[in-house]
């Protein structure tokens, strides 16, 4: 029978290595000596197998992607330092039992060899996200196999069950599992930072050190997502998968040093298993029920706008035909003629997002009718909305003001205006203020990846300001 022996929680800024930081390193010297402390406490804990889960290999929206080739490697190299390399032996007999587990719950799984990557254009090695921790692990501790997750950008829920899977595909084993949880914490500490500077950033980071001191895995998994986008980490579903590993174990913890050098939160710790815990709680219960009461507390407090979108979704999928405006809808819904977008969201993640850039119906309220039965059903990134799904579903709904064209990329704020971008009859467009975009660049670069322009073509932008409703 295999053993969970414990989780540690690594950073991975690349500048903390030595021959890459060239100086610069001493800044970040807590996280240095965590990260080190980290290393030896995996040496003494003897595992045969290391699972590492990772924000920065192949990310899939819906799916968690798992390297399956025989050996693991990676290096340095997109920073310069292609001569600072790793090699690992996968653990593929533990893998494919992870896998299994994992199907059964029905949670995708993206197996990553040369084939799938060469398929979707991804790297098919070790991201810095592993390379990192394990650079520090390898000079102290060798000879064990190692396992290569990057989490998908699932549900809370589903990242729980998947860790909960990796658990017992451990113990089905005679393996001796210690677990990896890279991720940085806040990346918007201050304004040198690689991002725009929020205050909740800081919020972000003293909750996440306090959790993981007191081993609350609980509140990791009900960790409040928009908190978490807004402090623009890369950390918490790591976390989240952490948590269902450590499900239900006795937990001795301790920080080991946590700092915000370079506009960004570093934590290293450790999570030591004890023993089994008395469960006291379904977290899966405490989860559907913290959502269920969060959609009850939205219901109550939606906008004459959202209503309505969230009744025409609800009335199509159970009848297969589009609502009538009902009696009572105000008049700025029938009596103004907009571009509307209507997007959805479940489990805090996106589940579908259809719009009009300009009015296509007479008013208002027919245009957000339209729209949401789209977002729900015509979204080629998802699958349609099912009747099961219609409780869990979250909804806004963006009326846009005209367009006007630009001629500079000085006149766009990401969190003001959104953008349209156009060349010929191709035209993308991006919505303000989304979650995880906080810079003008990477506003304009997702629109023209939309409308399949190159940045190096000729192409013409407009703004645009709208009014959100919740």
């Amino acid at each position: 029978m295999g053993k969970v022996l414990g989780a540690a929680v690594y950073p991975h800024p690349p500048i903390i290595i030595e021959e890459i930081g060239r100086g610069e390193e001493v800044k970040a010297k807590n996280t240095i000596e965590g990260a080190k402390a980290l290393s030896n406490y995996i040496k003494d804990k003897a595992p045969t197998t290391i699972i590492l889960i990772t924000p920065h290999g192949p990310l899939f929206s819906d799916a968690i992607a798992i390297s399956i080739g025989k050996d693991l490697y990676g290096d340095f190299g997109n920073f310069g330092f292609k001569e600072i390399s790793l090699e690992f032996e996968n653990n593929q007999q533990l893998l494919k039992e992870i896998i299994n587990k994992s199907l059964k719950e029905d949670i995708k799984i993206a197996a990553v060899d040369k084939n799938l990557a060469r398929r979707y254009r991804i790297e098919n090695k070790l991201d810095h996200g592993a390379l990192v921790p394990l650079y520090f692990v390898d000079k102290v501790y060798k000879g064990f196999k190692l396992i290569h997750i990057t989490y998908g950008l699932l549900s809370p829920k589903d990242l729980y069950k998947f860790g909960q899977c990796i658990k017992k595909a451990v113990l089905d084993s005679d393996e001796d599992v210690i677990l990896i949880a890279s991720g940085d914490l806040s990346h918007k500490l201050t304004s040198e930072g690689p991002y725009t500077y929020s205050p909740y950033g800081r919020v972000f980071d003293e909750t996440i050190v306090n959790i993981i001191r007191e081993g609350k895995m609980e509140d990791i998994i009900t960790f409040d997502l928009s908190l978490a986008e807004q402090a623009g980490e890369c950390g918490l579903r790591s976390f989240m998968v952490m948590a269902g590993v450590l499900d239900n174990y006795k937990l001795e913890t301790e920080i080991l040093s946590y700092e915000g050098p370079f506009g960004v939160g570093y934590c290293t710790a450790k999570l030591d298993v004890v023993g089994e815990a008395s469960p006291s709680k379904n977290l899966l219960e405490v989860i559907e029920d913290k959502e269920r009461r969060r959609i009850e507390e939205i219901r109550k407090n939606e906008s004459p706008y959202v209503r309505l979108a969230r009744q025409s979704l609800e009335h199509y999928i159970n009848t297969g035909k589009y609502l009538d405006i009902p009696p009572h809808t105000p008049e700025e819904l029938l009596n103004c003629r907009k571009g509307v977008f209507v997007s959805l969201k479940k489990d805090g993640v996106l589940r579908g997002c259809i719009g009009t850039i300009e009015p296509v119906r007479e008013n208002i309220a027919l245009e957000i009718i339209r729209n949401a039965v789209s977002a729900g059903t015509e979204d080629p990134r998802f699958e349609e909305v099912t009747k099961e799904e219609l409780d869990s579903i979250v909804y806004s709904v963006d009326i846009l003001h005209e367009p006007e064209k630009i001629t500079s990329k000085d006149e766009l704020d990401v969190e003001k205006y959104g953008i349209i971008v156009s060349a010929g009859y191709r035209r993308g467009l991006l919505l303000p203020n989304l979650e995880g975009i906080d810079t003008v660049d990477e506003q304009i670069s997702i629109a023209l990846k939309k409308a399949n322009i190159s940045p190096h073509e000729e192409y013409s932008m407009e703004r645009f300001r709208v009014e959100r409703y919740y």
